[in-house]
């Protein structure tokens, strides 16, 4: 049996899509003749939580945790509040204070690539033992945060390993890059350090078909395109919310506000009695203070119910029960490519996707060919309206049935196997 070194920051109990994709590989890998010997922090920050992950990881499976520091904990003796936002990813740009200003220049331009970077050099040493304890020959990385892979080229200076590195989110494309206010000496220290590992890892894998084109103007290593996916075990039977209940389940986060839905549902209220009796808005996650301020200038509020942060297992069966889910990426060039992890759950609830996003969006192509719903571009007011309109009517008459799709390819285990055939070297 082949095995290999799993490195990565986010693992049980961290919560969010971040921790799922290398804990479900984790859970499949064996099926396929691959041991997995995990590497995380013994002491992360992580911005949120979720015990019921800790169900998930096999038995008997390896892991090696050593300390990390991390300069969020010294930050927050400034704004302990903003400092948690940051470290969540919860960036905004509008009426921005002087300590988020001076936070964000920090973050930006004095720990490059991120604030994990100070755990790069002791990995590198500690993990050089463990590669010949464990007798290990392939090393995998996954980022972000993308310090992680430093530690993965640390490793490939250092030994005779094969080395995979694998994205979850791009490097320097992606959207919140712009807003780190980096000076133009740490904008090129980014691309550096992103095209050192693109080109010292011996296989590159991405989560999108945008990514890996972008990757490959940068180096000549193979790429691979292994997306998230979903895990459902068992069909279960939860009835359907008896309210026309639309709900996004993840974090909506400063970008993410899509304010031609909140002027399309409101009108929809106004003009249509039934709409406005059943009508339910349902947001389970972080929302930011400026999402929040559009719902509710839209006179939304007394149709949205706030969740806060729910458990994976809850989060899957509000998914199953909603009678629409949606969807939603920042509007701009660099999100095309951004492949949500939770759209493969949404399929496998079996309820109607109301994706709105960016131009030529690589989610909307899934979702089309898939037949698991519709995709828009923020500006498509009326047809936003028009298909909820339709989708209304048919929950009325208990009709708001998809049509058999086909998405046993995004199965995790699936997925797994084909992540399997990639890490076989010639």
């Amino acid at each position: 049996m082949q095995k290999v070194l799993i490195i990565t920051y986010y693992w049980p109990p961290a919560g969010g899509p971040g921790v799922q994709r290398w804990l479900k590989f984790v859970k499949y890998l064996r099926d396929f003749n691959i041991e997995p010997v995990l590497y995380v922090p013994k002491n992360p920050h992580y911005p949120m939580t979720d015990e019921s992950f800790l169900n998930e990881v096999p038995e008997g499976i390896k892991i090696y945790r050593h300390p990390i520091f991390e300069p969020y904990g010294l930050a927050s003796i400034f704004s302990s509040k903003k400092t948690a936002q940051i470290s969540a990813g919860i960036i905004t740009t509008k009426n921005q204070t002087t300590i988020e200003k001076a936070l964000l220049w920090v973050r930006g331009n004095l720990f490059i690539p991120d604030a994990r970077k100070f755990w790069v050099k002791p990995s590198v040493k500690f993990l050089s033992e463990v590669l010949q304890k464990e007798n290990i020959a392939t090393i995998i990385t996954t980022g972000p945060p993308h310090s992680v892979h430093l530690i993965g080229h640390g490793l490939k200076k250092r030994h005779s390993v094969k080395w995979l590195a694998d994205f979850r989110d791009p490097w320097t494309s992606i959207g919140y890059h712009q807003k780190l206010k980096l000076s133009r000496a740490s904008r090129k220290k980014h691309e550096h350090l992103e095209n050192l590992v693109l080109n010292s890892a011996d296989k590159i894998l991405v989560t999108s078909n945008t990514t890996k084109k972008e990757f490959s103007v940068i180096t000549n290593k193979p790429i691979e395109v292994i997306t998230n996916g979903y895990d459902t075990l068992e069909d279960v039977n939860i009835p359907l919310d008896k309210t026309f209940t639309i709900s996004h389940i993840g974090s909506l986060l400063s970008g993410r506000n899509p304010a031609s839905l909140w002027k399309a549902l409101a009108e929809l209220i106004k003009e249509n009695a039934s709409f406005k009796e059943r009508f339910k808005l349902q947001l389970a996650g972080v929302v930011s203070a400026d999402v929040l301020k559009s719902v509710y200038g839209a006179g939304l509020k007394p149709y949205t119910e706030l969740l806060g942060y729910v458990s994976h297992e809850d989060a899957l069966r509000f998914q199953k029960k909603s009678q629409v889910l949606l969807l939603v990426e920042i509007d701009s060039e660099e999100t095309k490519g951004i492949i949500p992890g939770k759209v493969f759950e949404y399929m496998a609830a079996k309820r109607p996707i109301l994706g709105i996003g960016p131009k030529a969006w690589e989610v909307g192509q899934i979702i089309a060919k898939t037949h698991t719903g519709n995709t828009f571009e923020y500006q498509e007011k009326e047809l936003i309206k028009k298909q909820l309109l339709e989708w209304f009517m048919a929950y009325k008459t208990k009709e708001l049935i998809l049509p058999a799709a086909t998405i046993g390819q995004f199965h995790r285990r699936e997925l797994t196997r084909k992540l399997s055939k990639f890490l076989q070297w010639e």
